[in-house]
């Protein structure tokens, strides 16, 4: 017998919820704490200048970097660094695609390449191709947001 659609959805927002609590707001919440400790203790700025003429090339502060380094691991570090006020709107509008084509690429490097079975040998062409692929939106982005 077919499970009835109701049931179907009972049991997919029970998984999303456990995906939420147990995956997702505990890696916002560390970005968070991360980037308050590196704050407080002064090493976001020593970060953010080591950085500078990196992140400068793409219109971005120093700071930014650690956003794209966050974000291989975890999403949360724009909205933080922007609470704090070291983004602005619109270095979050640059920085904002790159987390998305290289974001928590540590998490799903386990959770997903793990799982289907990808071969030890393309494991670094498929972790690489996101990262050069954000470094090419933040080009892309910086173009745009100068255009407007």
């Amino acid at each position: 017998a077919n499970p009835m659609v109701t049931d179907v959805f009972v049991k997919g927002a029970v998984q999303g919820w456990n995906i939420a609590v147990t995956s997702t707001i505990p890696n916002v919440l560390m970005a968070f704490v991360i980037i308050k400790v590196l704050n407080h203790s002064g090493l976001l700025t020593i970060f953010g200048e080591l950085f500078a003429p990196i992140m400068a090339i793409f219109g971005l502060p120093g700071e930014a970097a650690a956003v794209l380094l966050g974000g291989w691991m975890s999403m949360g570090v724009a909205v933080s660094l922007f609470d704090q006020g070291l983004l602005t709107g619109e270095h979050v509008a640059i920085v904002a695609p790159s987390i998305y084509l290289m974001g928590s690429q540590v998490q799903y490097m386990g959770r997903c390449l793990g799982v289907i079975g990808i071969k030890g040998s393309n494991l670094f062409k498929i972790m690489a191709l996101p990262i050069v692929t954000a470094f090419v939106s933040l080009f892309v982005m910086k173009l745009i947001v100068l255009a407007s």
